[in-house]
Formats: C-alpha cells, structure tokens, sequence
C-alpha cells in the first residue's frame, strides 16, 4: 500500500490551476454517474405501469423497493473499501456491476425480443419482469457501493496545502450531482416518449433506459483512464465494525451481570470499559446520542421520495400543455433539482441570516422540524390537487348497474322515451350530454316518431354502452365504450360513419357504411386526418388534449369540401383539464422542507460527534432513508385506501405527529463539543498513565530500599 500511495503523490504533483489533475476525471465520473441514475430513476415507475403493466400500487412498492436497497448498499460499500478493497479498487469493480446492471435494465425495456407475433406488445412478460429485477439489484448494488467512496477518493487527491482547492472541489461535485440530475430528469423523459421498435413503434424505453446505461459505461472508462493519476491510499479498516463489536460487548457484559449484587453503572455502554478504550466508549456514548434523535426522521423520507412514484403518477392524469412546450409527466421531477440549486444559496446568504439578525434562536434541530412540517404541507398541497383532479374523473357503472349514450346519427332531432327516464330530446348529429345510468339490465326505448318505434334492449352491467341511431332508425345498434381513462395522457379516440359507403381514415383505418370503428390510442397535438370514399377525400384536423375518450360523428349528407366544420365531436371521457403547474406549490414545499431538513440534518449530524465517526453517523442517516422508503412500500402494499388523496392526508398527518415527537426529542436535548469531551477524557487518560507511572516508580524504591 505504501509504494502505491508513495508512486501516488509522485505522479499527483501533476497539476493544473491548483487542481491535481486526476480530479477532473473524478468530476466527469460523478457527473455521469449521477446522470445515468437519476435518469433511469427518472423514468422508472412509468417504465412498471406502461410497460410491465402493473398496477399503482405495485409499481410503486417496487419502486420505493429498489430506492430503499439503494440507501442500504453504501454501508456494505464504506465497509469493503475501509476494510477490504481500498477505495479506487472498490469504484472499479462496483460500476463495473453497476454498468452491467444498466445495460440488463435497458435490454429488459426492448419488446421486440419477445413480440414473436409482432403487435407492439411482448407476449412473455416474465422474461422483461425477471431481467429488469436483475438489472435494479445490480444498479442499487453499483450505485449503493460507490456512493460513500467516490466524494471520499477525491478527497484523498489533495495534500495539505490545498485546502481552499479542497472546498472548491466538494461544491464543484455537489453542482456535478445537480446538474446531472437535472439533465438527465428533463432528457430521459424526452427519449421515453419518442416511438422506436424493430417491428412495431411504441414507446422508446429503451433509449430512454439506454443512454443512461451508455453514460455509466462512460463514467467506469473515464474513471479508469484517470488511473495512473490517483493516489490510492491503503484501506485503513472500518470503523463501523469497532463500533458495532463495542456495542455488542456492553450489551452482552450488561446482560451477564444483570443481578442485583451488581453496582449500577452511569450508562449500559460503561460495561464495555473492561475491553475497550474509554475514549472509544465515550466517542460512541456521543454518537448514540445523535442516533437516538434519527429514530423519527425516516417519515420525512418516506414523503420526500414519494415525488418519484405517486407524484409522476398524478402528473400522468394532469395536462402537460405549456403552450411552447409539451411537459412529460416524468420531467415535473426536475423542477425538485432547480429550486435545490435556487433556494440552497437563498437559505444560506439571506434568509437564516435574517433570522439571526431579528434576534430568533433557529436551532438545527428547529429547522429540521420546520422542514418536516413544510413537507406534510406538501402532501396536504398534493391532495388538494387530487382532489381537483378527481372532480374531473368519470364515475364509472358499479357492478350492478349499466351506462348507457345516446347519439342522434339522423338529420332531424328524436325524443327518447327509456324505461325509468324521463324522455329526452336530441338533436340531429348530437348525443345525450352525459351517461344515463340504468339500474335494470332490461330496457325498453321508444323513439317519439311517426309511428313511434319501440325496441327492447338488454345492457350489460358494470359496463359503458353508446346506442347508435342511424338515418336508418331501425337498425340502431349498441356499441361498447371505454372503462378507463387512456394511459400516459393518450386520447382514445373513434368514428361514427352515417355514410352509405366505406369510407377509409388515414391512421385509423377503414369504418363500414353505418358502423363505428374501433378505438385508436393517439398522443396530444393536432391531428390531420384524410377521409376518402372512391374518388372524394377531405381533411378533418382536431386538436387533441391529454387522457380523452373521443367519438367524431360523421353525417350521412357530408359536404366533403368542409370537413371540420360538419363532423362533431362527442367526449365520452373528458380530457384531462388540470393543469401540471399546479404541482409546482407541492414541489416547492417539499424542496423548501428538503433544504432545512437534509442538509441541516447532516451538519447537525457532523457537529456533534467526533470526526472519526462520520462513516456511522452516515450509515445512520442512510438507513433512516432506507426505512422510510419502506413505510411507502407497506402503506401501498397494505393501507389500500380507496382515494388518492386520502392516502397523502394520512402521510402528511404522520409527519406531522412525527415532527411534534422530534421537536419534544429536541427540546431535551443538549448541544456538546466533541472535540472538548475528547480532549478531557485524553487529559483524564494521561492523568492516570502518570499516577500509574509515580506508583511504579515508588514500587520500585520501595523494593530497592528493601534490598
């Protein structure tokens, strides 16, 4: 290790602007790395909705699955560098087994490998499932291990002397982390809604998938042409495995001797002073203290990731239509890292400042429970959304009763008489304005004509039916219509011909004369279709919206000169009319929580345990993450509850209780300087090393005295 380290600082003298030269490929690695991440991340839990086809609640179990084993695998990564591999080693292999992570998850993402009969759709989802679980454990493996070593290694390429480089270099690579985040949140989500395939265009998870993979690959050859570089320090063992052998001792020496006939001791980790150092004993004393305060924190987390998963999922219901540009559901996420990289700087220069000078005592610990409370603000935010979004959701026939639409396909308007309603009037080329909903499965409809016609009709429960009536009208017939909104903000869209001839559409097909075409899933935008019918064609352009189920009604008497003025539009299903931006007050609240309650949590963490211990206080802060992630898990996996919204009030009250037991937690608890306590124990430690010193010297004269 030491002819390493030496060739190390050799070869480090390298440098540039100040800089050792080997921590550019350290920054481009970071970058990188955190690009192929957060962009993967970023398209995640839509890539197991759309793609793998799995429910809400599903997609996002696994989804807070894979974050939660992503804040768990740092601390198995810290120990094998500490302890085993040496840093540089460590990054080496670990992205080497994070790279072929990503490439497995974008291969899974390719449909074609199993769309034998070529539809669009794979007909062996098994496979996707199974290799896209491989590539997440590889990834939160990769990403996991490297994460504590990676800031740390950088910091081995600086001497002494470069301490103002040194700074530069930490903000440098917290920018690097930013600004990979935020490229890659508002790029992958760009690539997922491009259209590719070999043999049928649909959406292109893998380029979305595939870039990243391709960057992670990028960042291992970057960071290995830096290696001739490096210093690489020799592993100088883990402290974490001290701390927790110590912790075992005490517990296991308190447990022997438990009798009464025992003196009590000032606290349980005083049993271990038998083995173990007294300033070992004291620096974990310290630690614990600060553990003990992580106990509540992991409810922040368990909001904080949740923009990743419930949030994209409530963008997917919401309209992304900016007027200059179209926003995909999974780019609202960059709006967390752009107000990170505005509101960081605004904190810190001006608005903790102020409150300084109005005199008010903000205390680290009262700005974490500030940002705790600004995150369940969040989620009250979030459900007020919700609930407008639902306002604009159908209300679907429950199992016992029937939906049923009626259209007027003829030239001169009908009254409808159906059993249980009152008679309604329709004009020509017109439909009722809503769903009638029936009870009876049987229905009898009279059409108030000269003679009056009267048809027995049978619906189907649980079911959204349109009946048609054509020029013709006894040959109205029934149609069956959409259950569910369109998925990824799509519109579903059809036409009705009252023609006497086939007539073909561009992009949707032929319809027969008087029938209904099937439905064709479509994207927002304005559309140009071509009607023809032998030698006759027109242009209908509609402008589409997000998550519509449309019907366009074409009149038996069409003036094929104009098109869009005569063919009419029905929306089955309305489109989604609440807009993204909405979401920005809940992602500004919860960033604003983000900034006073992660960053502050670390400080505070940091200053209040000695230097030595930073890798357990960061293995703490870690699980507190992971935890929370796991609360989602079982609340959408057990809580079920039956509204959206409903399920953000509950979190949000959570947090709320949590934060009043952290601020009574606080309220008790005492600032201390390690550095002091430290310093007193190894006075206390000389002092007896003294007297130990003066007894055996008096022992000895004593004995030469004798002699």
């Amino acid at each position: 290790g030491r002819d390493t380290l030496e060739k190390g600082r050799g070869l480090c003298k390298a440098e540039c602007c100040g800089y050792p030269i080997s921590i550019f490929f350290i920054v481009v690695n970071e970058f990188c790395e955190r690009f192929s991440y957060y962009g993967m991340r970023a398209v995640l839990v839509l890539y197991f909705r759309y793609f793998l086809h799995w429910d809400d609640d599903l997609a996002t179990s696994i989804y807070h699955a894979f974050v939660a084993l992503c804040y768990l695998t740092p601390i198995l990564g810290a120990i094998i560098a500490d302890s085993w591999l040496g840093k540089f080693k460590t990054i080496i292999y670990l992205s080497i087994v994070y790279a072929a992570g990503q490439v497995t998850m974008a291969v899974s993402t390719v449909h074609d490998i199993t769309d034998a009969n070529r539809d669009g759709t794979p007909d062996n989802l098994t496979v996707h499932v199974a290799l896209s679980m491989l590539g997440l454990i590889l990834i939160a493996l990769g990403t996991g291990g490297i994460k504590p070593c990676v800031a740390a290694f950088g910091g081995d390429q600086f001497q002494e002397h470069q301490s103002r480089q040194l700074n530069t270099f930490f903000s440098v690579f917290y920018l690097c982390i930013n600004a990979g985040s935020l490229l890659s949140t508002l790029i992958t989500p760009v690539l997922r809604a491009q259209e590719c395939g070999v043999y049928s265009q649909q959406k292109c998870y893998p380029l979305a998938f595939g870039v990243p993979a391709a960057l992670m690959v990028v960042s291992l050859v970057v960071f290995i042409a830096g290696s001739g570089m490096y210093v690489k320090t020799a592993p100088e063992g883990n402290i974490m495995w001290s701390v927790c052998q110590c912790i075992g001792f005490a517990i296991k020496n308190r447990f022997r001797h438990r009798s009464s006939r025992y003196p009590e001791r000032e606290h349980w980790m005083d049993w271990a002073d038998e083995k173990y150092d007294k300033l070992l004993i004291a620096q974990i004393k310290m630690v614990l203290k600060v553990l003990f305060l992580y106990i509540p924190l992991p409810m922040f987390w368990t909001l904080f990731d949740q923009k990743g998963s419930r949030w994209t999922l409530q963008a997917t219901t919401m309209s992304g239509d900016f007027g200059a540009f179209v926003l995909q559901p999974d780019q609202m996420q960059t709006v967390n890292p752009i107000l990170i990289l505005t509101l960081v700087p605004i904190m810190d220069r001006i608005i903790f400042p102020l409150i300084k000078k109005c005199g008010l005592n903000f205390s680290p610990l009262k700005r974490m429970t500030v940002g705790m409370l600004f995150a369940a603000m969040a989620f009250v935010a979030a459900a007020l959304v919700q609930l407008e979004i639902d306002k604009t959701l159908p209300n679907f026939p429950s199992s016992s009763e029937s939906q049923l639409k009626v259209v007027n396909m003829g030239s001169s308007s009908l009254t409808v008489t159906i059993t249980n309603i009152e008679p309604l009037q329709i004009e020509p080329l017109e439909s009722t304005e809503d769903y009638l909903t029936c009870g009876d499965e049987s229905i009898t409809l009279s059409l108030n004509t000269d003679p009056v016609i009267t048809k027995a009709l049978s619906l189907s429960k649980g079911q959204r039916q349109t009946l048609i009536i054509p020029s013709d009208l006894r040959l109205m017939y029934l149609k069956e219509d959409r259950m569910s909104k369109p998925d990824e903000g799509k519109n579903a869209v059809r036409f009705v011909s009252g023609l006497t001839e086939l007539v073909n559409i561009t992009d949707l097909g032929s319809v027969e004369p008087s029938d209904t075409s099937n439905y064709t899933l479509l994207s927002q935008g304005t559309w140009k279709f071509v009607l023809s019918s032998g030698e006759r064609t027109c242009t209908f352009s509609p402008t589409l919206g997000f998550g519509a189920s449309l019907t366009f009604l074409i009149p038996s008497d069409l003036p094929w000169t104009e098109c869009d003025r005569v063919i009419k539009k029905v929306e089955d299903i309305k489109p989604n009319t609440v807009h993204m931006a909405l979401q920005i007050p809940q992602y500004f609240l919860i960033t604003t929580g983000e900034v006073m309650f992660s960053v502050t949590g670390l400080q505070f963490s940091y200053s209040q345990a000695p230097k030595n211990m930073k890798s357990v206080l960061q293995a703490g802060w870690l699980c507190t993450n992971a935890v929370g992630n796991i609360i989602v898990l079982i609340v959408a996996e057990l809580g079920k509850l039956p509204k959206q919204w409903a399920e953000y009030v509950l979190f949000a009250s959570l947090l709320v209780a949590v934060s009043i037991i952290f601020s009574i937690m606080a309220y008790f608890y005492k600032y201390i300087d390690p550095a002091e306590i430290e310093a007193h124990i190894k006075r206390e430690q000389e002092l007896e090393r003294d007297d130990k010193r003066e007894n055996e010297t008096e022992l000895n004269e004593l004995k030469q005295t004798k002699i």
